[in-house]
């Protein structure tokens, strides 16, 4: 797999506790995967890891076939982020962020304008581009970070923790969304949770716990016959 995104004996310290252990995976393009794992299970360190915000002294980490050490530039541009905390300046226009973001990125100016409108036409947000983003409900703050990540056109996409805080529907709007991305345009998503009902039986599942992946395979056979909310606090639940 070159495409995708792969990670291979990854693990990191900080002083003399441990979160993550000789951590493993890949996700080939097209694929769905949820990373699924209780708060303290290494999910935050292993974004930093990813996105660079930390360095590991040991392993791999390949991005779209970049390899993260030795390329960090070529890693970084093809991936897509959407981090857990809200980074959208919510005094501009979300055509605005979009068009700060291209500049950062260093993306053509005459490009600019048509991949903001076709980011934000895929995530149903073309009606909102000349609102401010202090104006948005929480669920269309996280679509135009999402098209926002979509801009530089990345073969991985990342999003971390993307749908706390908000409301039911937006949930599961936004979790369809990313699932089509992947099916339809062939993107590899990474997507950490903790909240079992934004898997899907079909998706690729990676259980984290305590800095070591447990569970590393498609989900509806992974849980069996038990409901995936039960399976997963059968396996990380801390003994009384």
């Amino acid at each position: 797999m070159t495409d995708g995104l792969r990670v291979e004996g990854l693990s990191f310290n900080y002083g003399a506790k441990q979160a993550l252990d000789n951590v493993g995976f890949a996700v080939p393009p097209g694929r769905f995967c949820a990373l699924l794992g209780p708060n303290g299970a290494g999910k935050s360190t292993l974004v930093s890891l990813l996105t660079r915000l930390l360095v590991a002294p040991g392993g791999d980490i390949h991005v779209a076939g970049q390899d993260m050490r030795q390329h960090p530039r070529r890693a970084l541009a093809a991936l897509g982020v959407v981090f857990q905390q809200s980074t959208l300046d919510l005094d501009l226009t979300v055509r605005q962020n979009l068009a700060y973001f291209a500049a950062l990125h260093g993306l053509p100016r005459a490009q600019v304008p048509a991949r903001i409108d076709a980011a934000l036409d895929r995530l149903g947000m073309r009606e909102r581009a000349d609102e401010k983003a202090r104006a948005l409900n929480g669920g269309h703050r996280r679509r135009t970070e999402l098209a926002r990540a979509l801009l530089h056109d990345p073969r991985v996409l990342l999003l971390d923790e993307p749908t706390v805080g908000l409301d039911v529907e937006s949930r599961m709007a936004i979790t369809a969304q990313v699932h089509d991305l992947a099916r339809t345009d062939g993107l590899c998503v990474l997507w950490t949770t903790h909240l079992t009902d934004e898997v899907r039986d079909e998706d690729q599942l990676l259980v984290l716990h305590k800095g070591q992946i447990i569970a590393d395979g498609q989900t509806g056979e992974i849980r069996g016959d038990m409901p995936l909310s039960d399976w997963f606090l059968a396996k990380t639940k801390v003994p009384a």
